[in-house]
């Protein structure tokens, strides 16, 4: 019988935390989300800490906040937990408003340490993947399930890409600035014929 990895342990937790959990106007059970990043993150040469960082990097954020952060912590280490809260804008409920939130964590991004940029990476690129199949698929009207709409949802993609980019350049920061590209073209000929 094959031992039970930090790896399996890790996907059995994200499993649990994520439970009933759905992408954002789709209903696409969360997990699959996680094993994309997972996925990206270990085909980018990623080591166990960051494709386990990768299947939770949500958690804490959404499913928990510190108490969940202290889990991750006993089971996986530190350095797991550091590329969390890499990826994690908040942890308390109620969450800061949708703008301040973002622009905070990326502040708090341009200066910290580069390890753990493969995760964000992969999250915002898999995100963006997500974003414009979804915008083929349903135009203008995608824009109303997000909290900072069009132009604010845009921007933050956009400023996410730019600081990491100058931080921590990778091929999937690069494969994230197409993906944008391509959205940026298909909005604006949405914007040029409506």
């Amino acid at each position: 019988m094959t031992p039970v990895t930090r790896f399996d342990e890790a996907l059995l937790l994200a499993s649990r935390l994520h439970a009933g959990q759905l992408r954002k106007g789709r209903p696409v059970p969360y997990i699959g989300h996680l094993l994309a990043v997972a996925s990206l993150v270990i085909e980018d040469g990623g080591d166990e800490d960051e494709a386990i960082a990768a299947l939770l990097h949500d958690a804490v954020e959404d499913q928990g906040g510190e108490v969940v952060r202290e889990e991750i912590r006993g089971r996986f280490g530190d350095r797991v937990v550091a590329i969390i809260d890499l990826c994690t804008d908040a942890d308390t409920l109620p969450k800061p408003p949708w703008r301040q939130r973002k622009e905070a964590h990326l502040r708090h991004l341009a200066d910290a340490p580069a390890d753990g940029f493969r995760v964000i990476a992969a999250d915002k690129l898999h995100n963006a993947r997500t974003l414009l199949a979804d915008y083929r698929r349903d135009g203008e009207s995608l824009w109303a399930i997000f909290n900072g709409g069009k132009e604010g949802t845009l921007w933050y993609y956009h400023a996410m890409h730019d600081m990491a980019l100058r931080r921590a350049p990778s091929a999937l920061l690069e494969e994230l600035g197409r993906v944008l590209a391509e959205l940026d073209r298909l909005v604006a000929g949405e914007v040029s014929r409506g």
